[in-house]
């Protein structure tokens, strides 16, 4: 108890101290400190009672008072005190008054506690609950004040580093918290590059300098509320804009960044001064700029590409060092095909694919990366389709691969309007009847696939029961296994918006197929499972058949060399014997 006095006896001093060194409001220190001991003090002497704590600025604690409203009839007796009673200790008062009496629950105050209770103890009860009051207040006002310097603290570590998200900032590792989460002593404060954000294959060891990226002053985080990051793709923009006057003043920019982090980065740099090189800037002289990024990055690989506003120029500088002879441009589904040597296939894929999946990261394109030889055996391919319609020339299917055309079903769906612009084609009756052969086409050969799956004795794939549906030719079966789905379980149980946002299919397009998957199951899969069960049984039967044929023939054979060599009536058997050498 006595380090609770000493407490309370200096908590005006005190309150003033923090408010100085902490840069804190003293009176939003009392406000906050009242505020925790009314609460106390409902919580010790009952929620009904009337109370007040306040600050005495003379004595440097917090007094506490209780009202209670004078009433003919009691209804709550902790707020509520009889007339009757009342006007025995102050006769002038009247019904509907307030009185106030002073709850002394500090050591210093037992006296006066005492005669309190000696003379309004039956109308207060106070003496209980305050016995161990005194002890609960103190502690309380000690915590409330250490949490609001902390907040305080706090509040003044944001301010100060609010402005440096998106910034670099340098620190000091110091220690590893929960395994692999590293602190980093930043001066005033500290930071936490949490494991995720951290650089795949990179060391930290304590007493080490650092360099971040500040990705988030979380306000609310229970530890330190700088967010650092080493692995996001600022970091890499950042760090050249710190080596590079030309990206700081604005002459050079970056346009993109598309990063992997530890292994390997790309980034897209323009220029607004047509004398300046920005990829020759970001280089330096032998190199140096960039170097210098490199070896912050420990050794991460970085390409510089120019910024190219032709989509299909900047993605050739960006799939770099790769070379590509032919770009295949898709803007209705956002995606490019790249057709490289087929000695530079591996090197424009990269290894795990990483080269191309940096390019499409950068370039915001979808890319399909193949090789010559593959390309030419694709065209055959899908030549081969085109030839499938009714009255299609080769001049008029190659006319339709050069304009982007690559599956039988882009020729169905594609506008009349479209296919008129076809070399070939007779305006819109041309592009019209053009649009009608293909989904015949389409039809007739889904068709076939029908009737090749019923006279074959192995179960059909989720693969060739999905090519079953009206209106998934191969391109749109490519989207779909490319989106996860796979069975037609996926398609006809999942949301059509999400199909569509999954596959890159259009709305309209996703709805078709959702539908007709749907029609299948319920109408042509189990027709389908019908009749290749009365294949299998017909199959059955016919086999069993020649079976019994093939026994049967087998049990008389045996009969019939008997007959053979048994030897005629009247003769002994050497008599046959002679007469069939004979």
């Amino acid at each position: 108890m006595a380090a609770s006095d000493g407490f309370e006896a200096n908590l005006g001093h005190i309150v003033d101290q923090v408010a100085q060194e902490k840069g804190i409001d003293r009176q939003v220190l009392v406000e906050t400190m009242e505020a925790a001991i009314l609460k106390a003090a409902q919580a010790a002497f009952g929620p009904d009672r009337e109370l007040e704590a306040r600050f005495n600025s003379d004595t440097g604690a917090i007094d506490l008072f209780q009202y209670m409203t004078v009433v003919n009839e009691v209804d709550n007796p902790e707020s509520e005190i009889p007339a009757t009673i009342a006007q025995k200790y102050w006769p002038d008062v009247e019904v509907g008054e307030e009185i106030g009496f002073q709850i002394f629950w500090h050591p210093n105050d037992a006296e006066r506690a005492r005669q309190q209770d000696k003379e309004y103890g039956s109308l207060l009860d106070l003496k209980q609950a305050r016995s161990t009051f005194g002890r609960i207040a103190a502690q309380t006002a000690k915590q409330v004040l250490l949490q609001r310097v902390r907040d305080a603290e706090r509040d003044l570590i944001y301010n100060e580093y609010k402005d440096k998200r998106g910034e670099l900032i340098r620190g000091i590792i110091r220690r590893f918290e929960k395994g692999h989460t590293v602190i980093v002593d930043l001066g005033k404060t500290e930071g936490v590059l949490p494991y995720r954000e951290q650089t795949p294959r990179e060391t930290y060891r304590p007493g080490d300098r650092i360099v971040a990226f500040v990705k988030e002053i979380d306000r609310d985080a229970r530890g330190p509320m700088v967010i650092l990051s080493r692995s996001a793709p600022q970091l890499v923009e950042k760090l050249f804009e710190s080596e590079v006057p030309e990206i700081y003043e604005g002459i050079v920019r970056i346009v993109g960044v598309a990063r992997e982090a530890g292994s390997r980065s790309k980034i897209a740099v323009a220029t607004r001064d047509g004398d300046v090189d920005p990829v020759g800037a970001c280089v330096g002289i032998k190199g140096s700029r960039v170097q210098a990024v490199v070896q912050e990055l420990r050794g991460e690989k970085i390409d510089i590409v120019p910024y190219d506003q032709d989509a299909a120029r900047y993605i050739i500088a960006a799939i770099q060092p790769a070379e590509v002879n032919k770009v295949i441009v898709d803007e209705a589904d956002n995606r490019m095909e790249l057709v490289v040597p087929d000695e530079k296939l591996s090197l424009a894929i990269g290894r795990k694919g990483q080269n191309v999946r940096l390019a499409s990261q950068l370039t915001g394109w979808k890319l399909d990366i193949i090789s010559e030889s593959k390309f030419k055996a694709l065209e055959e391919e899908a030549l081969a389709a085109f030839r499938e319609i009714d009255g299609i020339t080769d001049d008029v299917s190659r006319a339709m691969y050069r304009l982007g055309f690559r599956a039988l079903e882009e020729v169905a769906e594609a506008s009349v309007e479209e296919l008129q612009t076809i070399e070939g084609v007779d305006g819109v009756e041309g592009g019209a009847a053009l649009k009608r052969s293909a989904t015949d086409t389409m039809e007739r050969l889904r068709t076939d696939r029908f009737s090749d799956l019923l006279t074959r004795r192995e179960p059909p794939s989720e693969r060739e029961l999905l090519r079953l549906v009206a209106g998934i030719g191969l391109r749109t079966l490519q989207f779909l296994e490319e989106g996860g789905y796979r069975t037609l379980r996926d398609i006809v149980r999942e949301d059509p918006d999400r199909l569509a946002i999954k596959t890159g299919l259009l709305n309209k397009k996703a709805r078709s197929v959702q539908k007709a998957a749907r029609h299948f199951v319920e109408s042509e899969l189990p027709m389908l499972e019908r009749e290749r069960a009365t294949r299998r049984q017909q199959i059955a039967a016919e086999e069993a058949a020649n079976a019994a044929r093939e026994d049967e023939g087998s049990e008389l054979a045996p009969q019939a060399a008997e007959a053979v060599v048994q030897p005629p009536a009247g003769e002994s058997p050497e008599e046959g014997g002679a007469g069939a050498e004979a």
